[in-house]
């Protein structure tokens, strides 16, 4: 298994990297066209529909992101979108956990595959808009994401293993804990103000997401990294939730080593349009 997660994850670095620091965002703004698509298969196939249904979904999220990047969308002020994106993640999200996995497999599975193509499609927009913004910019929202998977990692095994563990949602994902939740805001702070930092010492052409955020005033900076950082805990509580209702391990096995390609975006979903909310307004 970790020979297998090592080669997935050379072979994956060989080739975003290159596309990531092109010159022209086109080269990476099509993979993740590539990736949002493999997604959508993925959440089709969660959501209870067949190989050629859920080979439509994906067929329908690259029509549809290729549409928006055909008529410049990645390139225009999208306040409402960022807008509503980030409310429905915030209120919607948010009920669907308190509902809980019962509740998930109630609704209709044409609702639940609508609501996941639309999250898909607007995260590449949000990828895409970001990535034209520039190459630092994006890394900085997806190092972002990292920092919190990693803090809420070594959080919840250290202190879960010496103080009290509290589950966060034990029903959903039975290994999240609160200890890792702060662990992770801690870690998403610390790299916002290394970053922030950096931008000063360096004074890059384009900055990262934290000097912006900074230029708004420490306590601005403070609330929206814990902000980001507890909503990509809910991108990764949505999934588990989802895969729970099917029963599944993994959203897929399109990457060996590491399962879907949902498992590894699961939490870029809601951080990514909502930190383009937060850089908008």
């Amino acid at each position: 298994m970790l020979k297998q997660r090592v080669i997935t994850a050379v072979l994956l670095m060989l080739v975003l990297l290159p596309a990531l620091f092109y010159p022209d965002p086109a080269p990476f703004s099509f993979l993740a066209l590539l990736f949002m698509a493999a997604a959508a298969w993925e959440w089709a196939r969660l959501n209870g529909f067949g190989t050629p249904p859920s080979t439509l979904a994906a067929v329908l999220t690259a029509l549809i992101c290729a549409g928006l990047w055909w008529f410049g969308w990645q390139a225009r002020p999208l306040p409402p979108v960022w807008l509503f994106a980030g409310a429905a993640w915030v209120l919607l999200g948010g009920w669907a956990l308190r509902a809980g996995v019962p509740a998930w497999g109630q609704h209709s599975r044409g609702l639940r595959l609508l609501v996941g193509l639309l999250a898909l499609v607007v995260t590449w927009l949000a990828v895409a808009q970001a990535r034209l913004i520039g190459t630092q910019f994006l890394l900085s929202l997806f190092a972002l994401v990292w920092a919190a998977d990693i803090g809420a990692y070594f959080a919840g095994r250290t202190w879960g293993g010496h103080l009290i563990k509290r589950k966060l949602a034990a029903s959903i994902s039975p290994g999240k804990s609160w200890e890792g939740v702060f662990g992770g805001m801690a870690a998403v702070l610390l790299l916002a103000w290394v970053w922030a930092r950096f931008d000063l010492w360096a004074q890059p052409a384009v900055p990262s997401f934290y000097s912006h955020l900074a230029g708004r005033g420490v306590v601005f900076a403070v609330i929206a990294c814990v902000f980001l950082a507890a909503m990509s805990v809910v991108g990764d509580l949505i999934e588990s939730l989802v895969k729970r209702s099917a029963g599944a391990k993994d959203s897929s096995k399109l990457l060996p080593g590491h399962g879907g390609v949902l498992d590894r975006i699961d939490a870029m979903l809601p951080t990514l349009p909502l930190a383009m909310m937060l850089y908008t307004f």
